[in-house]
């Protein structure tokens, strides 16, 4: 390439320094709270080892309590542990990150042999880290011929990544093969229940269903309006907890009075006992410390503002009494078929195998009718407000969606392409209205170039995920696990534009605008030049990314001070504070995938290009991994299932690097007059376009269906075995396996050859088998109210109150349990009048244990 102005300043080691000074300080300060905290604070640093509402099986064995004993034993569980112990989402999250590490470190030990020595020696005039990239090496005839270099090189690399993600997609088809048919999930209700959308009315009969599909369907749920149904149950909730809410402040307000009085020399002996009070007037006992002018209450206006004043605790009971029978009648009425019926029907069917059957047939002779349909959809994860969306809406709403994200796409470039021009501040000195820049500190210089556009990118597609999430369900998405797909797509796609295109073009345009100007025939020319040093900012990306983000995913110091915070001083009742406890976080694989795959493709990208940004990325990405590791086994739980989907989307999605990379170096290869390179280069890019389509052909049917012919080779294995079925496996270390004689295979044998060491009979071995016992999953009423709406099922929720030694509880017990449950057992006031239950337990009242749909 040509040489760069003389007076253009070179601030690509500053930047790196200044994005490294504040970020590895930080990053180190993260880590030292993470091992000081982990030790004394076991809700938040490992939960999944003890908290009660986690099933034995499925919490993890507890590491030392050490500042650094217990970094030996969690290197030594194996990811597979996660497969066993949490889902196969989780595990399969793992397993990117870490092949993620691999193609990076590979791509190192690719390029940096060969195109390290040919772009230092290319008498390209570049300096700092620019002399490590392809913008190095000159166009002319001696040295032009170095070009061949990168075009062979690009074509292994790449060739390296097409054989991964062929060989993670057939691994990932096995493992969902064996998952999908182990016992515990081949039992659940949901991989026996097809749901069909758009179904025309005359379809919505059960009876004329099971003429459709025959002896085999089990159970039919025909959805319908539950517009009166679900104000009346939400309501009924609402009043409720209105109503324990207010229990509980009086028994506190009233305890904090005798406690007080005994403090004051008021004799123990002398309260009246809850036994006495329990028959007596309501609030007598209460009435002895609390006025009634103190008692609870509220405005019965909108937000609790306007309207008259009443005594909470009895306007709720009193309007429980009505809402509670209303309610139950709505619930009834629409068990009974009495609503309008909405179109999207769930079928269960006695076996797995005529479940898939009946989702791979075609089921109406009309085009759009009783489809999209969808397989192993968790009950809990259905979007109601999706089941009434009709065929033609669903079009509609589709195209409408596409245009809106691909409007936001557009727009969202303006403030993203402003970060780029930031990221390149040194280069818009040559521009006369701003050549007071010049005046600023290199220190600082590098400051504003490296680490702010960093932290503003970050800040700016925080906001994306959540307009996604919301696009998906306007659409039509059915589940909570597709819009998670849906969200991973868009998400991607607006990663890929924004992060690497319109920040790498915002880039390459403020660094060379002046020059434009002065010669507007040389614009091609100098964009090409510029694009390798935009690998700059991309260091300083991955810095801060892998340093910063990395070590605060594994610290979670904003999430343990805002946990805290909300547990100590907002939870005011037993149910909030229970809830605070019990539930885990969860990851979203929607908004954190499609980051890394981002990351992942930029690495990729500038990896003929600019080398160097490989060792970046394989750095940043075992970050992530180390902090998602831990995060996994000890501390999140997982609340979607996409049954592994989220696995092969990121590795196809992988392929858009390679796609880029090959275009761009077409492009520059061209642009750098040497004809030989960008040949190969475009031979190679139909290569790749030729075997991914092929791939796509060949894998695509085996990602959402499960094959007949799968069945006969459990059966042949089972008896191979000598067991009855996969749950005789023996579990060791987090890996379940059956007893099969197993040839010891060298790495490279099983690395090169998936099909025979890595097929359905080996990854079988790994499914989990013992957590709950695949013949009794649930009762028959659980069953039978699987697929019906929330609200048609919700029970009346139970109040839980705190026990207090005056007796105060007894009471409030004693009355309103005329209207609705209510228990003060598993929690009490203590001395200091606070709240305290069985945190070690936590199962109190309210536990109810998880159900495996």
């Amino acid at each position: 390439m040509s040489e760069p102005e003389k007076n253009t300043p070179n601030t690509s080691i500053s930047g790196v320094v200044a994005t490294l000074a504040p970020t590895l300080p930080a990053a180190a300060i993260y880590v030292i709270i993470f091992l000081i905290l982990r030790k004394s604070h076991r809700r938040w640093y490992a939960p999944r080892t003890y908290l009660g509402a986690l099933r034995d099986e499925e919490r993890t064995t507890p590491l030392p309590n050490g500042l650094f004993n217990w970094i030996r034993p969690f290197w030594q569980i194996p990811d597979t542990y996660a497969l066993q112990h949490q889902s196969l989402d989780a595990y399969l999250f793992l397993r990117f990150l870490k092949m993620t590490v691999v193609i990076m470190f590979v791509g190192c030990c690719i390029t940096w042999p060969i195109l390290f020595p040919i772009t230092i020696t290319g008498h390209g005039g570049r300096s700092q880290l620019d002399i490590l990239t392809f913008g190095n090496v000159r166009t002319n005839k001696p040295d032009g011929y170095r070009f061949f270099a990168h075009a062979g090189v690009g074509c292994i690399f790449f060739g390296f990544v097409l054989f991964l993600v062929t060989r993670e997609t057939m691994f990932y088809i096995n493992l969902r093969q064996a998952f999908l048919l182990s016992p515990v999930y081949a039992n659940r209700i949901s991989a026996r229940t097809v749901l069909f959308t758009a179904v025309p009315k005359p379809y919505l009969d059960e009876g004329k269903l099971r003429k459709v599909f025959g002896s085999a369907v089990r159970r039919v749920w025909i959805t319908a309006d539950t517009t009166t149904v679900d104000e009346l149950v939400e309501e009924r909730d609402e009043v409720a907890q209105k109503l324990e809410a207010a229990e509980v402040k009086l028994i506190r307000l009233a305890n904090k009075e005798r406690l007080k009085a005994i403090k004051q020399g008021a004799n123990q002996e002398d309260q009246p006992p809850g036994q006495q009070g329990a028959d007596t007037e309501s609030g007598s006992l209460a009435a002895r410390w609390v006025p009634t002018k103190k008692r609870p209450t509220h405005r019965t206006g909108k937000f609790g503002l306007i309207g008259q004043k009443v005594d909470t605790i009895n306007w709720c009971r009193s309007r429980l009494e009505s809402l509670i029978p209303d309610a139950d009648a709505a619930q009834r009425a629409y068990r009974a078929g009495e609503t309008e019926p909405i179109g999207a029907v769930f079928i269960e069917f006695a076996r797995q195998s005529d479940a898939q059957a009946a989702f791979q047939t075609l089921s109406h002779h009309q085009a759009l009718h009783m489809s999209p349909r969808y397989i192993g959809v968790n009950p809990n994860e259905v979007v109601w407000k999706s089941m009434k969306v009709s065929w033609w809406q669903r079009v509609i709403r589709r195209f409408a969606v596409l245009g809106f994200i691909t409007a936001l796409i557009i727009f969202w470039a303006i403030p993203v392409g402003l970060v780029g021009i930031v990221s390149n501040v040194s280069y818009l000195v040559q521009i006369s209205f701003l050549t007071w820049l010049n005046k600023i500190p290199t220190a600082i210089m590098g400051v504003i170039s490296g680490l702010l556009p960093s932290v503003a990118l970050a800040i700016l597609m925080s906001l994306v995920p959540i307009i996604m999430r919301l696009c998906a369900k306007l659409s039509g998405e059915p589940s909570i696990a597709r819009v998670e797909l849906f969200t991973q797509n868009a998400y991607f796609a607006f990663q890929v534009i924004q992060v690497f295109l319109v920040l790498s073009l915002g880039s390459v345009a403020s660094a060379v605008v002046d020059e434009i100007r002065k010669d507007p025939g040389r614009t091609v020319t100098l964009l090409a030049e510029r694009i390798p040093t935009v690998s700059n900012f991309y260091l300083s990306y991955f810095i801060i990314q892998g340093l910063t983000i990395a070590s605060g995913v594994l610290s979670q110091v904003v999430g343990f001070v805002i946990f805290n915070l909300i547990y100590r001083f907002l939870a005011g009742t037993p149910r909030k504070m229970y809830m605070k406890w019990a539930n885990l976080s969860a990851i979203s694989w929607g908004s954190t995938l499609p980051v890394f795959t981002n990351i992942a493709c930029i690495g990729i990208i500038y990896s003929i290009i600019a080398p160097l940004m490989l060792a970046f990325a394989t750095i940043g990405m075992s970050f992530f991994y180390i902090a998602y590791r831990y995060n996994i086994l000890f501390v999140t739980d997982s609340q979607i299932d996409t049954k592994g989907l989220i696995y092969p989307r990121a590795l196809q999605q992988l392929l858009t690097g390679v796609y880029i990379s090959e275009l761009l170096l077409v492009g520059m290869f061209g642009i750098a007059k040497a004809p030989g390179p960008a040949i190969i280069m475009a031979i190679f890019l139909v290569f790749t376009i030729l075997y991914h389509l092929s791939i796509n052909a060949a894998f695509d049917p085996l990602l959402h269906n499960l094959p007949k012919s799968i069945d006969v080779e459990e059966e042949e294995l089972l008896l191979e075995t000598g067991v009855a079925n996969v749950g005789e496996a023996n579990e060791k270390n987090g890996q379940t396996s059956v007893a099969v004689p197993q040839k010891k295979v060298n790495f490279l044998s099983k690395f090169l050859k998936p099909h025979l060491f890595e097929d359905y009979a080996h990854l079988r071995r790994l499914v989990p088998t013992g957590l709950v016992d695949p013949d009794s999953l649930y009762d028959e009423p659980t069953a039978a109210n699987a697929y019906y709406p929330p609200s048609v099922t919700a029970e009346v929720p139970l109040l839980w109150i705190p026990r207090d030694e005056g007796g105060i509880s007894v009471q409030e017990i004693a009355h309103t349990s005329k209207v609705i449950a209510i228990t003060d057992e598993g929690a009490s006031l203590d001395e200091k009048n606070k709240i305290v239950w069985d945190e070690e337990g936590a199962r109190p009242p309210l536990w109810t244990p998880k159900i495996y749909y």
